[in-house]
This record gives C-alpha cells, structure tokens and sequence, in this order.
C-alpha cells in the first residue's frame, strides 16, 4: 500500500475559441469511445462479488473500488478503471517481470535489449515504423510512449490522447504485436546494439563509477552488486538473436505479466479489449523459475563491530577529483515480501515520523553552520534485494571524521531519547496536510499516475489504495503518534544484519577503508542540542505589512472568468477563482528585472539569489520559524530569476492561500538578511564546480547559455574563484535594492473565496510602498548573440575518452508581438528533431540523445534561439555538424512532406487540449497580462498556432532562420584529444528508425 513516499513557451491559420480551452471538471461527463459492448468482446475474467481481487490477497487495506480486476486462464493479470485526467486519454502500461536480475550471468543487459528490440519490429509494425505509428496517434515521444527496464521489471508504457474507437483498438493490436510477436531477427538485433551501447556510453563517466562502486559495495554477494540494466560491453557485443529469443521466451510469458489501464472509457470496454488481445497468449517452452536475488550478509571474517553493534562489511573509498565529497553508510536487512496489511501501514507511518524528525534535526545542525553541507536518512526497499536505511552527507571539508560524528551524533540521540510529543505531532501535521491534499485532489489525479502506481505495486509486492483509505488509516492510528512507538521504531531502522559504506573523495590519501571502518566502529556521543523547539508559530502574530491599499480598478481581463484587480501602489492581480481543480490554488508573483537588474559586477549574486534568497528570511522569521510557520500548511516558496523578471511560485491549497499571500509579500515588504544561507549556498556552488567537468553533458549545462549569449557574465556559472568575492553583505547589497524593484504582478489561478482574497491582497501586496521604476540601462539590456564562424567552438571535459557532445545554434527572436511565429518555430523544430533522430540515431551511435528545441523569451524582444545537440563519440561530432547543417537547409529548400507534418502537429495539438484542463496552463500563458492585452488576444489562436500550418509556412521560416543566419557551433570533446575531419561520405549517414527517449531507474535511489 505505501501510504507515504513510498506512498515551451508558447503566424496562423485559424482562430481557436476559448470554449476548446475551457477547463473540464475532472471525471465530469466523460467521452466514451466510439464502441459498443457488440463490437469489443465482454470481459470474461473480471474478480467480482466475493473474489479477492489478485492485488489485495492477504491483505485487509480495503479495496479501491474505482478498479476493477481480472485474471485469465493463462495467468494474466489486468486492472482497469475509468479516469477522465486529461479527458479523453487513456493510459495503458505493460509490466513484465523481467529485469537485469533475471538475467544469466552472459545476458548482462538482455532484458534492456530486448525492451529496444520491442520497439524496433513487431507483428504488426515494420522495421523503424514504431515513432510514425505513434506519432499519427497523437503521442509524444519521450512522453506518451516509452518503456523502462529496471533491476525487477520491464514496463512498457503508452498516452494516447483524443481516443476513440479506432485509436483504442489501434493501440491494443500495436501493443499486443509488440509484446507477443517482436521480431528478434539477428539484422534487429545488429540494428539495435549499437543504440544500447550508446547509451551505456552516455552514462559513463565519474558519476557512473561511483554508482557502479556504490552498488558492488552495499549489495555484495547478491544478484544487484554485478547487474546493472544497461549491461556490460562484452555481453552486449557477444548477443545474438538465439540468445534474445531464449529470454524472451523464459520471461515475457502471460502469467509474468500485468497490464493496467487508466482512461477516459468504459472500463468493461477496456477489459474486454486486454482480454481480445491478450487471452489467447501462450508462453513458448518451460517457464523460468525466478532466481534467488539474495540476502546482504556480513563476511565470514568479520571481526569489528560498528559503534551499534552490527559487523561492518564491506567498505569502499572512491577517488573522483571532479566530485565533490559524500559519505554513505547503510544499515543492511533482508528484503521480504510482506503482508500489506493496515497494521503494517501504520508501522510504515511511524518509521516516516521518525526518519522526519532526524532529517529535520540534521537540517537544523547544517543550517547553523555544521560540518557538512546536507545529510539525510531514508530507509529504502531496494529492488526486492534489501530493507536498508541509508544515511547520506556531504562533508564540507577533508576533514570527513568530524562531519561523520557530527551526524552520527544526532541519530544517536534519537536513538537513544524518546522525542517530545510536540515534536511528533509538527511531524504528523506534515503528514496529515499531504494525506488530505490527496483526497481533496483525488478527482483530478492523472490516469498516467494512477496506472503507474499499480504497477510499482505490483513490482514491490503490495497493494494500492485510495486517497480516502490512507488518510482514514492515518487519523485512526494517531494514537500509535506518541514518544515510545516513535522511538521503538527509531531504533529498529538503525537494526540489521551489516553495515557498509562508501566515500568518495576528490584527493587521493584522504581515507581508506580501514580508517573508513574504525570511524564507523568509534562510540558516537549523544547530541541533543540539533532538537528544534517544537510550538508553531501563528499568522496572527505577524505584523502588518504596512497601510492596507486601496483598490482603484476592478474588471474582467476578457478571457474565460479572470479577472483584473488594481491597487493604489501599482500592483495589479489577475484572480480567477474555479472549481477545475478541486482545493488546489496556484499563486505566483512576477515582480522587477530577472537577469536583467544584474551586471558584470553583480552577476556571481544570480544564481546564490535563487540558492539563499528565501533561506535568508523575512521579518523577524528566519528560515527555522517559517519552517514552524508552515507546519500543518501547504505552503511554497519557489524562487526563479527569469530572463526579464523574478518570480515566486507555490501551490498550495484553499485554505492557506491567504497565508501564501503573506509570505510572499512579506519577502518584498519587509526582508530578511540572514548570513548562514548565503554561506551554504556559496559551500554548494564551490564543491559542485569541478563536477561539470566530468561530461560532455555538464559541460553542455555549465556553458552553454553562456557561450550563446556572447558570453554574457550574467549567465555565466560561478566559478570558485568568482564565489571566493562572495560576502552575505554583498549579497544584501545586491538583492536588497532589487526587491523593491519594478512593477508587482499577483496571479491566484485555483479553488478560493474571490472576496476574502481579494481582501487579503489589499493587506498584504496592495500594502507595500510604492514600488521603484526599472531604470531605462536595466530595462533596455538584451542577450546577444555571438559573431558566429564557420569554425566550431571547442570546449574540453575529463570524462571518459569515448564522450563528446555537438551543438549548433542558430538565432531567433522574442517577444509577444510575434509570438505566433515562435509557436510555429516549434513545429519546425520537432520536423528537424525527428530528421535528425533518424540521420544519427544508428550510423552515428547517438542513442536518443539529439533533441532540437527553440526558445523564445517573452518579455524580451530579441535574445531567442532555436538549438540542436547531441551526445557522441568524438569521431562523429563533425558528422553531427554535417547532417544539422544538411538538414536546416533541405528545410529551407524544400518543403515537408504531409505526412511528416501530421506526425509533429498531431501529438502538439494534443499536448495543447490536455495542458488545457488545468489551471497552470492559464497562468502560464497569461502572466503578464495585467501590462500586456496582447497575451489575451494572442491566446485565442494559441491551439492552432501549434497545430495547424502549411509546408509553405515551414519552408518560409526555415530560410529565415536557417538559410540566412550563421549559427554558433560548439564541440565538447574529451581532454587532450583534438576535433577530427569529417569523413567524405559524412552526408550518407543512414537513416534509422527513432524510438522515445527513455530513463532507467537509478539502482540506488535516496
């Protein structure tokens, strides 16, 4: 069940009306397919009456009855429900049993293989037609299909928007092809290695070593410590299609497989077509029992216990010069299927509160200057293998022993003293906030999420339950909240069987493993002093903000139901008070210059701002008391510079939007300048520094926008020597003025009384003095864009000999008052992304990487850019110049195909009307609107500047952009190596079928 945590911006055709914007109440008047129960067979296998449903055997969590069940004769199993998130979606995942742990010791990296070779040709899809197929159903790639692979599971998984009839048994043959029939022919499974092993090559580097040490140091002896799902090269290279066929037959067998289905459709529809589909599926030879994945055990010759009593195991220092410090040490338990049973929940609760209220302290010493940067303890059930807590930090210093006891000190206490019933019930109200936002917001949770939580608990063995139950189970155990069950439970997450640890270090000498074990080994003294005072604070205590404004305006902003309101003091705010989103209230601020307000001297204090400027308080309230403040309160405080303007963000809910409110003005009314925030935030830029350097992909993140703004210091990553100027009094100095800067916008986009908000504003935002004008120099400041040469720019990282990274950049524009060309550029982009997934994909090694993105500032009038990169090998960064080039120019010159067109426009259009049901997509795209009317007339052709065009339109704006500008070019390539020719047959590069991007679960995950 997991009750807890296991529990772009935007020419045209035509006008869109409002009305196909309008939100949609979820699961209010749901669309059915274009089916009938005589067209689509009736599900014979549904669990029904006195059935247990397969998910909830031996189990008492109360069944969501939102679900229905089924098990067929051959052993498959299904859950389906009805879901209107976004309307007319459905969500189908398939989950195999089949992870890297299944694998033989030669089929390292088979069952990620295999998950490819699905994609790649199938019964009822040829070779390289998957991204097409898709894409005419209107689904993104990336997004709306995907698949992942992990240690435990093989899931596939699909969004198809705008469904009806055809598209739902489309999706279902397709599905059912792919998953019964794939063609594991030996040209596919040539086709696809090199696709594998690009993406083993993307993930090389210092950080994969360490993940790599990490995982052979705190599971060894078992399954995980050798199987990492991407593989190994000499297994990869040593697969053969006999061998693939071999574990696909062993695993992808019907009673190893489990397919849910959240949509907007008559669930006895959608059991009707899985068992269509699927009932008739035979498994191929002998089922493969599963392997034992093993148990963590101390060694035999295990001698030294550490300070708890538990054999240290095995140990690991990592040297990495480019990374900075981290010690993890793990208590290590066997894993084991449990019951999910209610009083097993409320175990997990207390287990929550506890690991809370430790976290809580560790932050507390950090934020007071202790010897490391963070520090976190997480108990994790890690993929069927182990029930570990882990206990994670970042020493600030070389001298890692003293951040060991530092943080050991603190659990110790908690180990050893019961907490005070004040501190646990701060913590419960953390908890019963999040418990009741989940019910209030249980009518518009996405099918998407619903599907993929029965599938993690299919994968972890358990049940799922509804928003309802988990808050009904929590409020019935608070008598179980009390000082001896937390610290009984307290002391069990620091019980097991091993302990082990790892440090990664970037200066050789520092530690090694003996001096690693006898510091785990040392007796830990007992520190209270991190213990927080546990009394909240209450709003009504605050002072005012100042004078309560007045209002001078009231009035509709024209479109849907939002409305205008004007203060006395210049800040205007955009209301619009709905019931699409039940609870649930979005509030942001826009206010002064973003990156403009800053220069050359000025631009280090950038990134520290969005680091440390809330941390550093408000009032008379340091980062600790409004920690209290919010407790018991969903309360945000998202802080962003953006290219012409600062914002503040949050969600919360209807009953603490006033409060939101508050805390928001108070930061710009009346300032806080605490030291210790500003000192941290330095500590983590200088130790995070060197890490870009370790891939072409930190390079990439590290310099790029840097480079293509001509090298503008503000956008610039602060280097060491840059952070060492870095004072909190400059800091003050920087920030200070700029709060009181430029005019004040308020959006509060959500569920909530219009009246008492309103109100509220004029306490708090119509409250602050009158704001300062933007000087003309700051207001007139835009990026440029370098002089561009033929020649690349050359960039070096130290990863690994085999990485390097490509970009071209060309030069666009900005602004609102062509704003509908910017959406056309998006199509243009996604017509260029797909040419040149399919030109390097498979000759040029470049996995999924390519992607082609446009970005158009929209409070600037220039200063855009439309970009295309990749991540390769060295030798084929030239040849990525050549095809970028090749393509942007037969863009120019030639018009797209139809077909090619449909495959981008669809999926947009699509993307659009589903963003369209919830009240971010309206606040996003109408944020400035109180000083801007064209963001309102410019939104009515928004759905069709993404979905409609002409090959004429995109021809037009290719030769603008790509036939008539120079781009800037950027090669990243490894240390010491030199950029190569590219070969003459450079422009033959193949073209090869694209697949979605997709990511892989982190082993370890804390």
């Amino acid at each position: 069940m997991k009750l807890l945590f296991r529990v772009a911006a935007t020419l045209s055709l035509a006008s869109a009306p409002f009305a196909l914007f309008s939100p949609v109440a979820a699961q209010e008047a749901a669309a059915e397919p274009a089916a009938s129960a005589s067209q689509i067979p009736q599900p014979q296998f549904l669990q029904s009456g006195d059935e247990v449903p397969w998910l909830y055997e031996d189990s008492d969590v109360p069944v969501d009855e939102q679900w229905l069940f089924g098990e067929m004769d051959n052993g498959l199993r299904y859950a389906v429900r009805r879901n209107g998130v976004p309307p007319q979606q459905v969500s189908i995942r398939v989950r195999v049993d089949a992870g890297s742990l299944h694998e033989r010791e030669w089929e390292q990296g088979y069952a990620h293989l295999l998950e490819h070779l699905l994609f790649r040709e199938s019964k009822y899809l040829g070779q390289a037609e998957a991204i097409a197929a898709w894409q005419r159903l209107g689904a993104t790639f990336g997004s709306d299909a995907n698949a992942e692979t992990s240690p435990t599971h093989t899931a596939y998984k699909l969004d198809i928007p705008n469904i009806d009839r055809a598209k739902l048994a489309e999706s279902f043959k397709l599905l059912s092809g792919m998953i019964r029939e794939p063609v594991l022919s030996e040209e596919n499974v040539a086709a696809e290695r090199p696709i594998v092993l690009a993406e083993k090559r993307e993930r090389g580097g210092a950080s994969q070593r360490v993940a790599d040490l990490t995982r052979r140091t705190f599971f060894a002896g078992q399954r995980l410590a050798s199987r990492n799902p991407i593989g190994t090269i000499e297994t990869l290279q040593g697969a053969n299609a006999p061998q693939i066929q071999d574990f696909y037959d062993r695993w992808y067998r019907p009673e190893n497989t489990v397919i849910v289905v959240a949509g907007d459709a008559d669930p006895l529809i959608l059991a009707g077509l899985v068992e269509q589909w699927f009932g008739d599926w035979e498994g191929t030879g002998e089922a493969a029992e599963a392997p034992d994945f093993g148990d963590p055990v101390p060694p035999e010759d295990t001698a030294t216990a550490s300070a708890t009593g538990l054999p240290i195991g095995e140990l690991a220092v990592g040297v990495e010069p480019d990374l900075p410090r981290s010690l993890t040490y793990a208590i290590m338990r066997p894993w084991r299927k449990v019951q999910d049973t209610i009083v097993y929940n409320e175990g997990l609760l207390l287990d929550a509160v506890a690991q809370a209220l430790i976290n809580r302290r560790l932050e507390q010493r950090a934020r007071a200057g202790g010897s490391y940067l963070y520090a976190q303890v997480q108990q994790d059930d890690v993929s069927r293998s182990t029930d570990a807590t882990f206990v994670t930090f970042a020493p600030l210093t070389q001298d890692w022993e003293a951040a060991l006891a530092d943080v050991r000190s603190v659990i110790q206490d908690a180990i050893t003293n019961p907490p005070t019933q004040e501190e646990i019930d701060r913590e419960a109200a953390e908890f019963e906030v999040v418990f009741v936002n989940q019910v209030e917001q249980a009518s518009v949770e996405a099918g998407s999420r619903l599907a993929d939580n029965v599938v993690n608990a299919v994968d972890i063995r358990e049940t799922v339950a509804s928003s309802q139950t988990v808050l009904d189970v929590f409020r019935g155990m608070k008598d179980r909240l009390n000082p001896a069950e937390v610290l009984e439970r307290t002391q069990k997450l620091f019980e097991g069987d091993v302990v082990r640890s790892v440090y990664v270090t970037p200066a050789i000498g520092e530690a090694t493993s003996d001096e690693l074990q006898l510091a785990l080994a040392k007796e830990v003294e007992v520190d209270g002093s991190a213990r927080l005072a546990a009394q909240t604070i209450s709003f009504d205590e605050l002072p005012p903000i100042g004078e309560p404004g007045t209002i001078v305006s009231e009035r509709p902003l024209g479109v849907l139901e939002v409305e205008q309101v004007d203060f006395d003091n210049g800040v205007r705010a955009l209301l619009w008070s709905n019931n699409a989103e039940p609870g649930r209230v979005t509030v942001r601020v826009r206010f002064g210059a973003g990156y403009r307000a800053f220069d050359e001297e000025t631009a280090v204090y950038a990134p520290l701002g969005e680091m440390a400027l809330v941390g550093s308080g408000l009032g008379e309230l340091g980062q600790n008391e409004i920690d209290r403040l919010a407790t018991g309160r969903k309360l945000g405080f998202d802080f962003a510079v953006e290219d012409a303007v600062f914002t503040f963000t949050a969600q919360t809910r209807s009953s603490d939007v006033a409060d939101q409110l508050y805390l928001f003005a108070a930061k710009l009314g009346m300032p806080r300048w605490d030291a210790d925030p500003v000192i941290r935030a330095k500590a983590a830029g200088e130790l995070a520094y060197n890490t870009f350097s370790t891939s072409p992909g930190g390079i990439l993140n590290r310099d790029l926008e840097y480079l293509v703004t001509d090298k503008d210091p503000r956008f610039a990553t602060p280097s060491p020597a840059a952070l060492e100027a870095v004072t909190p009094e400059g800091f003050r100095e920087a920030w200070e003025p700029l709060l009181k800067q430029g005019p004040v916008e308020v959006l509060v986009f959500g569920e909530f009384d219009r009246d008492e908000i309103v109100e509220k504003l004029r306490l708090t935002f119509g409250a602050l003095p009158d704001r300062e004008p933007i000087p003309d120099e700051i207001a007139a400041r835009v990026p440029d864009f370098p002089e561009a040469s033929s020649e690349p720019t050359v960039l070096e990282h130290r990863g690994d000999a085999n990485q390097a990274a490509a970009v071209i950049t060309w030069r666009s524009g900005g602004g609102m008052a062509n704003i509908r060309e910017s959406r056309q550029l998006e199509i243009l982009t996604q017509l260029f992304n797909n040419r040149l997934l399919e030109a390097l994909r498979e000759r040029a090694g470049a996995s999924y990487s390519p992607q082609v993105f446009s970005k158009w500032p929209t409070d600037l009038p220039a200063g855009g850019t439309i970009t295309a990169l990749a991540q390769l090998e060295p030798d084929f960064v030239p040849i990525f110049f050549d095809e970028a080039d090749r393509i942007a120019q037969d863009l120019a010159a030639n018009p797209p195909t139809a077909d090619e067109l449909a495959r981008v426009t669809e999926p947009l259009g699509q993307l659009i009307r589903r963003a369209s049901t919830g009240n971010q997509f309206w606040l996003f795209n109408l944020e400035g609107a109180s000083t801007d009317p064209q963001r309102v007339d410019k939104l009515r052709t928004l759905l069709s500047d993404f979905s409609q065009t002409t090959p004429e339109i995109m021809q037009f704006l290719a030769e603008r952009y790509f036939g008539q500008r120079q781009p800037l070019k950027l090669a990243i390539i490894p240390e010491g190596q030199e950029l190569v020719e590219a070969p003459e047959n450079a422009g033959e590069v193949a073209q090869g079928a694209a697949r979605p991007e997709r990511r892989e679960p982190e082993i370890v995950g804390r």
